[in-house]
């Protein structure tokens, strides 16, 4: 494993013309990989934001998809990892998408694939959200293995539920990725916090990419994309606009940390028990 990689995130407006997406991202990417990075971060459904129309309309296949080619094509010129952001899925037999992260190795190839499990059904800032209409929830927690490094993919609203990350942590990942599109409502009070929160209860580095700025009609995405230390310390954080952040993850400032204030050795996982269904 390598003692220190870096990270890039990128944050994006995303509309639903793919095609500016498209462009728009691949200007960003090249800007995070000129800066060194191993790994870049795109945000969530960083090709397509819409409707429930929309998104079936921009919805791929993973082994046919345009924005899945892009990607390949970006991580084999720029010689990086790129988590993928996500994308709405098609799938063979199934009416609904999926939102699918997707990892791409430095050669191009398919690495991992994770699928959003928690979908936003939710009343924020005088809006109504409902993931659901258009979308069915992932089944399966996933940790990647990224330039060396144990990785758990998340997606957005996964971040409101520890209960993942902390699996994610147990299964052994040492960074959590978070590509989002948080409304401007909720983020303002709850975003820098929940990263935070994931990255000390788990002793894990954070590195969340955000949308930002009007991604539909009438409803403002927050922004501040961002990197975390194990110790919650914000590493990179990005301006309100599109734009690229840069940090280095340290594997030795990740177990100084747990050395030190050693949580995760405390756990008694024998005293835990579950509610039982009601």
């Amino acid at each position: 494993m390598a003692e220190r990689i870096r990270i890039a995130c990128v944050q994006m407006t995303s509309r639903a013309d793919k095609g500016d997406n498209l462009e728009q991202a691949e200007r960003l990417v090249a800007e995070a990989a000129s800066t060194g990075a191993d790994v870049v971060v795109l945000p969530e459904k960083w090709n397509a934001i819409g409707h429930s129309e929309e998104l079936h309309a921009a919805a791929e296949e993973l082994d046919t998809g345009e924005s899945v080619r892009a990607l390949a094509g970006w991580a084999r010129g720029h010689g990086i990892t790129l988590v993928g952001g996500s994308i709405t899925e098609r799938r063979d037999d199934r009416e609904k998408l999926s939102n699918t992260c997707i990892v791409l190795d430095p050669e191009g190839d398919l690495a991992a694939v994770y699928r959003k499990i928690h979908l936003f059904d939710v009343e924020a800032g005088g809006h109504v959200y409902r993931e659901s209409d258009a979308e069915e929830p992932g089944e399966e927690a996933v940790v990647a293995e990224i330039e060396g490094w144990p990785v758990g993919l998340t997606v957005c609203y996964d971040l409101r539920f520890p209960e993942l990350y902390r699996i994610l942590a147990l299964e052994g990942a040492l960074l959590f990725t978070v590509p989002a599109h948080f409304t401007l409502y909720t983020g303002k009070d709850h975003w820098e916090l929940l990263l935070r929160a994931r990255a000390v209860e788990n002793q894990c580095y954070v590195a969340a990419a955000a949308q930002v700025g009007e991604t539909l009609p009438g409803k403002l995405s927050f922004g501040r994309s961002s990197i975390v230390d194990p110790w919650g310390i914000v590493l990179a954080q990005a301006a309100d606009a599109p734009g690229v952040i840069v940090a280095d993850v340290d594997r030795s400032r990740l177990e100084d940390v747990r050395r030190r204030f050693p949580a995760l050795a405390s756990r008694r996982p024998e005293a835990y028990r579950w509610p039982a269904p009601a």
